[in-house]
C-alpha cells in the first residue's frame, strides 16, 4: 500500500548539505529471532553533520556481484531510529523491533536501502525515553511525556541521512514509513520522495496507545483497530 508524497512540514531554512564519504563496507549475514536471514551490505561514514555511527545496510539487488552498493532509480528506502529496547529486547511498548523485521524482509526482496539512525528515543536518548515510559505510566502520552522532561516532541533531524543517501548515488526513492515528517525532511533536503509505502501496523495490547498517539499527534499513516 503506497501513499502520495505528504505535503512538507519542515518550513524552516535548510543549509545545502555538504558531502560525506562511505568509509568501511563490509558483509554481515543477518539472523532475526523468527529465523529469517539475509545477508547485508554494511556501510559506515565520514562527515556525518552529527557525528553520529549511523548505518546504511544495502540488500538484495542493491548490491552488485562484487559487493559495491548501486541502488536503482527510486530505490525503495527505510530510514529506522534505533530502539534498542524493541530491536534488541523485543519490547512491546513500541512497534520497533517489528518494523525492522518487516523492512529487512521487504528490503531484501526488492532491493533496497536501511539507513539504521542513532537516533534512541525520537532523538532524546536511552536514559531519557525510560524517564519518559515512567511519565507514561503516571499517564502522559509519548509525545507530553518527552516535553514534560523539556525536550521536543521529536528531536530526530535526517540531515545525516540525506547525505548518506548521496554517498552513495541515490536521489530518488520510495521510503517505507508511516511517519510524514521523514519524507517532509528529505525533501527540503534534496532527496526526491517519489512515493511513500506504508509499513505494516504491528499492535499489541502493550503498544495500543503509543500507536494511537502517533496517528492522532504527528499524522502517522496508522489504521488502528476500533478501541
Amino acid at each position: 500500500m503506497s501513499q502520495a508524497r505528504p505535503a512538507d512540514v519542515h518550513p524552516a531554512e535548510i543549509t545545502p548539505l555538504t558531502e560525506a564519504q562511505v568509509r568501511t563496507a563490509v558483509t554481515i549475514p543477518l539472523r532475526f529471532s523468527d529465523g529469517y536471514t539475509a545477508p547485508a551490505r554494511v556501510l559506515t561514514f565520514t562527515g556525518l553533520v552529527d557525528g553520529a555511527e549511523h548505518l546504511l545496510l544495502a540488500f538484495g539487488d542493491a548490491v552488485n556481484d562484487d559487493g559495491e552498493v548501486t541502488p536503482g532509480a527510486d530505490v525503495l528506502i527505510r530510514m529506522h531510529s534505533e530502539c534498542l529496547t524493541g530491536d534488541v529486547f523485543g519490547s512491546e511498548r513500541c512497534d520497533c523491533g517489528p518494523q525492522l523485521r518487516e523492512a529487512a524482509e521487504r528490503l531484501n526482496d526488492a532491493g533496497g536501502l536501511l539507513l539504521y539512525l542513532r537516533q534512541e528515543g525520537r532523538g532524546i536518548g536511552l536514559y531519557a525515553k525510560l524517564d519518559a515510559y515512567a511519565l507514561q505510566d503516571a499517564g502522559l502520552d509519548t509525545y507530553d511525556a518527552n516535553t514534560a522532561l523539556g525536550h521536543g516532541e521529536d528531536e530526530r533531524d535526517y540531515t545525516a541521512a540525506a547525505q548518506m543517501l548521496r554517498a552513495v548515488g541515490v536521489d530518488g526513492i520510495r521510503l517505507l514509513t508511516n511517519n510524514p515528517d521523514k519524507a517532509a525532511q528529505l525533501s527540503a533536503l534534496g532527496i526526491d520522495v517519489v512515493d511513500v509505502v506504508r509499513t505494516g501496523v504491528h499492535v499489541t495490547a502493550s503498544n495500543a496507545r503509543y500507536l494511537q498517539a502517533k496517528r492522532d499527534r504527528t499524522g502517522h499513516l496508522l489504521e488502528l483497530p476500533a478501541a
